[in-house]
């Protein structure tokens, strides 16, 4: 082999570091670029997961209802007097269920409405004159007479909410309304029925999330 093959010139040795630089830097740089990359798609699970979570917390519970076809809860007729069992039901289930919903939902308010059959009541109603200061607990529920199915549907709803308000239920809102005979369990408008019917006979909580009580 000749002397001159053996012999590597400055410039030759120069371009190879060069050469080698320029490839540590361009593997340096995919290395960041890969890092970067996973730091992008790790942040944008978590943003997804936060998202998801958010719209979980966004959408509407299930609602829930307390049905006197169970035989457990029944008012007496014309009354909203809650009976012994049915306090102890919603301080043992009910006001723990709503609980664990107010923990895992963004609520803006919870609707109790008060559904009754199509029996008419057989008194003069008070209510123009004593709701108020019953609703805001000077009076209790008893106070009030009910002159129609759409009174005794509002008295019912706002003993339950009062109920639900001693159990500890405290920071949230809760709104009381009466759906009278109109509804049946399914959802359908009820027929007309004049005869006692306590499969109709309900209360029904409803949980309404930020941007849909208007």
């Amino acid at each position: 082999m000749s002397r001159r093959s053996l012999y590597t010139s400055p410039k030759q040795i120069e371009s190879s570091s060069i050469f080698q630089s320029f490839t540590d830097l361009m593997s340096n740089a995919f290395m960041i670029l890969c890092l970067l990359l996973l730091l992008v798609l790790f942040q944008s699970l978590k943003l997804n997961k936060d998202l998801e979570e958010a719209n979980k917390r966004l959408q509407s519970a299930s609602p829930i209802v307390i049905d006197e076809s169970s035989g457990n809860f029944k008012f007496k007729s014309g009354s909203a007097e809650l009976n012994p069992q049915l306090k102890n039901y919603i301080s043992t289930k009910i006001s723990p269920d709503i609980s664990k919903i107010l923990q895992s939902r963004e609520i803006d308010f919870i609707q109790i409405i008060g559904h009754t059959d199509g029996e008419g009541t057989k008194q003069n109603s008070n209510l123009d004159k004593t709701l108020e200061t019953v609703a805001q607990g000077t009076q209790p529920v008893s106070k009030l007479l009910a002159g129609s199915n759409a009174d005794l549907g509002l008295m019912r709803s706002l003993a339950v909410v009062q109920e639900l308000q001693n159990t500890g239920l405290q920071n949230v809102e809760f709104r009381a309304y009466s759906a009278a005979q109109l509804y049946l369990p399914s959802g359908r408008l009820a027929p007309l029925d004049r005869k006692p019917d306590e499969t109709r006979r309900r209360i029904e909580i409803r949980f309404i999330p930020p941007g849909q009580s208007k």
